[in-house]
Parts: C-alpha cells; sequence; structure tokens
C-alpha cells in the first residue's frame, strides 16, 4: 500500500504506544529521514546539472551522521546512522520534471515534523506525510527497494513520454543504517490529500478472491474498503461525462500497459470519494457550531501531482458535472447513481512487485485451492486485462447524452409515414374524381352526337380516349405506390369508371 492509502489517518494518539519498524522507533525514522535528506538535497545543490546518463540509475552516495555531530553533519539526539542515496541524479531530474525546486522539497520534508499514519495494508510498511499535504514518506521491503532500481532507467523513459500518468511519482529512494539495520524509504506523490474529507475510500485490484475489507478494518474511522465492498456499495458504479471518461480511461490504459512491459502485477487502484453534498451540509454544521477551519494548503504544488492534472493536464474540468472552484483540490468530478455529486482521487499504487518465482508460485498454489483467475496475483499480460475490465465495466461509466428514446423515435416516424400516406391518398383520391368527371363528361358529348348522326343512344363501339403511353405510364407508378390505401377506400370508384367507361 502506498500514497497515503489510508487516507491520511493519524496514528492513534497514545504516546505510550509509540509503533516500531524493525526494533527502531518510528520518531527516530522520522528524525533520521529529515537529517539525512536536508544534507543530501542540500549538498546536490553544488552539483551542475546535465543530462542523465545510463550510469546515474546506479550510483549509491552515503554518508555518516553520528549523534555529536561532525565537520559537514549537525548534530542530533538520535543513534549514529548511515544515510545512503540512490541515483540521486536520476532523481534530481525526476522531481524538476514534476517542477519541485530543491528548496520547496526541503522545506516541505524538513521545516516540521513529519506526521505518521496508519497502514490498513499487510506489509506493516510505515507511512509518514509531510506537514504541507504534498509527499508520502514509506518504508519498503529490500526486493521493492532493489526492483525500483532496476525499474528506474524505464522509469525515466516513461515519464519523458508522458509525466500526465496515475502511476506513482517517485521523488527520491533512501536507506537509512543503524546498529546492523537496513530502512529503506520512498518519497513519492500524495494521492488522497487529508485535508479533504473521504466518504469512501477503496483499494481495487479487479479480483474477487478475499477482496473485502477485514472487521478490524471496518472499524477504523476512515476504513479502506476492496472490490467485493465496492460492488455491494457502489453497485450500479461511478458515472463521467464524456470527455473526462475517454481521458481517464485512456490514462489506465497507457499505464497498465507500460506495467505489462515491466513484468510488474498485483498493483491496485487507490480511489478516494469525497461527496460535494455532504460536505455541503458539513460545512454549514461547522459555521452553525462557529469551528474554525483547519490550515490548508490552497492548491498542490507539484506538476502533475492532482488526479485531474494525471488525465487531463492542467486547464480542463468535466463538462456538464461540476464547475470548477479553489475547493476541489485537484479531484475529479464524476456522479453516483443517486445522482450525488462526486470528486475522486486516484492513484495506481503498489507497483515495486514483480511476476517472480515467488508470486508464480504463490499463483500456482491458490490456482489449485481456488479459482485461479479471481485470485490477485496472476501473470502481467492477464492482471492488466482484468484490471482494465473491471474498471471499465463496473467502476467507471460514461453518462449517456439526453437522446429520444428508440420508441418515441419510431412513434415519430410512424405518424409522419401516415401523415405522409393520406397526403398521398386524399391527392390520388381527387385525381381518381376528376378523372371520372371527365370521362363521364365526354361519354355524354358522345351521346349527344350519335343522337344527332345515327339516332341511337347506346353504341357499343364508342369507348372515352384513353390517355397518352407518357400519363399513363406516370399514372401506373402513382397508383402502384399507394395501392394500398386506394383499394381500401376507394373499390367502388374503380368499378364505376369501369361501367361508365364501357
Amino acid at each position: 500500500m502506498s500514497s497515503a492509502a489510508e487516507n491520511g489517518d493519524a496514528a492513534p494518539g497514545k504516546q505510550n504506544e509509540e509503533k516500531t519498524y524493525k526494533k527502531t522507533a518510528s520518531s527516530a525514522i522520522r528524525g533520521a529521514i529529515q537529517l539525512g535528506i536536508g544534507y543530501t538535497v542540500g549538498n546536490l545543490t553544488s552539483k551542475p546539472d546535465r543530462d542523465v546518463l545510463m550510469q546515474d540509475f546506479y550510483v549509491v552516495e552515503s554518508v555518516f551522521l553520528p549523534s555529536e555531530g561532525s565537520n559537514l553533519t549537525p548534530a542530533h539526539h538520535y543513534p549514529d546512522f548511515r544515510f545512503k542515496t540512490y541515483a540521486p541524479l536520476a532523481f534530481r531530474y525526476f522531481r524538476e520534471l514534476f517542477g519541485i525546486k530543491p528548496d520547496d522539497y526541503l522545506y516541505s520534508i524538513c521545516s516540521e515534523p513529519l506526521i505518521e499514519l496508519s497502514n490498513p495494508g499487510a506489509s506493516g510498511s510505515l507511512f509518514f506525510v509531510t506537514s504541507d499535504d504534498e509527499f508520502i514518506i514509506k518504508t519498503v521491503q529490500h526486493k521493492e527497494a532493489e526492483f525500483l532500481q532496476k525499474l528506474l532507467p524505464g522509469y525515466y523513459m516513461n515519464l519523458n513520454q508522458n509525466p500526465r500518468t496515475l502511476l506513482p511519482k517517485f521523488y527520491g529512494l533512501y536507506c537509512m543504517q543503524s546498529g546492523g539495520i537496513n530502512i529503506r524509504i520512498v518519497v513519492m506523490n500524495n494521492v488522497l490529500p487529508r485535508f479533504m474529507k473521504m466518504h469512501f475510500t477503496y483499494d481495487l485490484k479487479g479480483s474477487t478472491y478475499k477482496r473485502r475489507a477485514s472487521r478490524k478494518e471496518r472499524e477504523k474511522s476512515n476504513p479502506t474498503f476492496k472490490d467485493l465492498d465496492f460492488l455491494q456499495d457502489m453497485h450500479e458504479g461511478l458515472y463521467f461525462d464524456t470527455e473526462t471518461y475517454n481521458a481517464l480511461m485512456k490514462t489506465l490504459q497507457r499505464d497498465c500497459r507500460v506495467l505489462e512491459s515491466f513484468k510488474i502485477m498485483d498493483y491496485s487502484l487507490l480511489l478516494g470519494i469525497h461527496i460535494l453534498d455532504h460536505s455541503f451540509k458539513e460545512k454549514e454544521e461547522e459555521t452553525s457550531q462557529n469551528v474554525p477551519d483547519a490550515k490548508r494548503p490552497v492548491m498542490q504544488k507539484v506538476l502533475y501531482s492532482t488526479a485531474m492534472e494525471s488525465i487531463q493536464g492542467p486547464g480542463k474540468s468535466g463538462d456538464g458535472v461540476i464547475t470548477e472552484n479553489p475547493d476541489t483540490m485537484g479531484g475529479i468530478p464524476a456522479k453516483s447513481h443517486k445522482g450525488e455529486k462526486l470528486l475522486l482521487f486516484m492513484g495506481i499504487i503498489d507497483i515495486l512487485q514483480s511476476y517472480r518465482l515467488m508470486k508464480k508460485l504463490e499463483h500456482s498454489w491458490k490456482a489449485l485451492v481456488y479459482d485461479g483467475d479471481t485470485v490477485s496475483v496472476h501473470r502481467p499480460s492477464f492482471y492488466a486485462d482484468r484490471f482494465l475490465k473491471f474498471m471499465n465495466s463496473r467502476v467507471f461509466k460514461k453518462i449517456q447524452a439526453l437522446k429520444a428514446s428508440p420508441s418515441k423515435k419510431r412513434c415519430n416516424s410512424i405518424a409522419a409515414l401516415k401523415a405522409t400516406s393520406q397526403e398521398i391518398v386524399s391527392s390520388i383520391s381527387q385525381e381518381w374524381k376528376d378523372e371520372k368527371r371527365d370521362l363521364l363528361t365526354e361519354g355524354q358529348s358522345f351521346s349527344s352526337l350519335d343522337e344527332e348522326a345515327l339516332g341511337s343512344r347506346h353504341r357499343p363501339d364508342l369507348v372515352p380516349s384513353t390517355p397518352s403511353l407518357f400519363e399513363a405510364a406516370s399514372l401506373a407508378t402513382t397508383i402502384s405506390s399507394s395501392s394500398l390505401y386506394v383499394n381500401e377506400h376507394y373499390p367502388h370508384d374503380r368499378t364505376t369508371l369501369y361501367a361508365n367507361s364501357k
């Protein structure tokens, strides 16, 4: 678990129950981190800027900080320790890429005490967040730190091609050695800002095997739920406008393909949901109780660090969902199936798990006991496809544009067809009546001529004149196109006309 997966839950306030990591008190780790980073980053400013070379990814710098101090290091009240910095020039480039100046980096980490966070994961790692809410500092295992070192050249290439990503942004990798114990830490971006209350937090992998929050986790003030909890709570998913949805899914697809190329699996999407409707009610309650607002940053300073910037870049926001305002903290606008307006904060976490031998053995054992497709540990290609399918079909959905329903369209088209047919029928009927009248008139004129010339009123060889071939063809075409209506409404006219013609 990384990047404030615990939604900024500070560690319990019992001072007599301080956490330890590898038999080292968390307060000693916090102090050593600040002293070590303060020295190494300050020393790095004296080195000139240049292009990152391949050997820069494998450089390790080390400095010894005794408790009594030295000519280069200050005195402190912690045990003596050695502080190592991995690939200092490469990470300096990464920080510059995200607009982090050395002074701002030092001020965020070293100016005020680090805040310890609770950890809902099973790794047992310690999490710290800076007071300005910019950075997360996490302890990692030896294999994870080693894998990140190997990952750096490819990570460098990916960031150059696309700095807007939901993948973790690594700003530094360090190691503190004291009393024969190595404590490795990594500095990353903070996904879930503490100053924005997360009403729901989910850790989603796209798998279902044992993917439900434990009872102990549910008892926390801000628990982190899992896939089965999401399907139960948000069974209809989360809705975005078309532009935001397309940008989000494109970013997820690109990031998953990058992870697949590195043979990385078992990662998660950390999703924090802030309900704006609840937020307005809470603000009204705070105002009525005259509770002063806590000190909070207006906006994060690091480039591409917010969720909205990670998928679209600065200056864009969702259309038609909510309007942009400074209180969104870079969240992605969305709506629930109930119509509630939401702000979403998200990032891909836990990417330092490669599909090594132990993971292959773990998947093989679980596949024998359970359904192999439902367990979280899987080969990278299958894991990426399952992850994307779950996000696309169960978690994130597109708001459909308001259009006329097919039934209404069908009714309108039938009504228009009927109206047009009635017009055709009426015009055809009028033509038949006019033709009948003309033929009757011609018949009467022929009869009067017979009376005068031959003295007889009835001659079978006298017939009315027929229309020309062009007129006949035109009339036949018109009649055939609506013969259904003509046959239904005017069968007697044809019989009468035929008799009169004779």
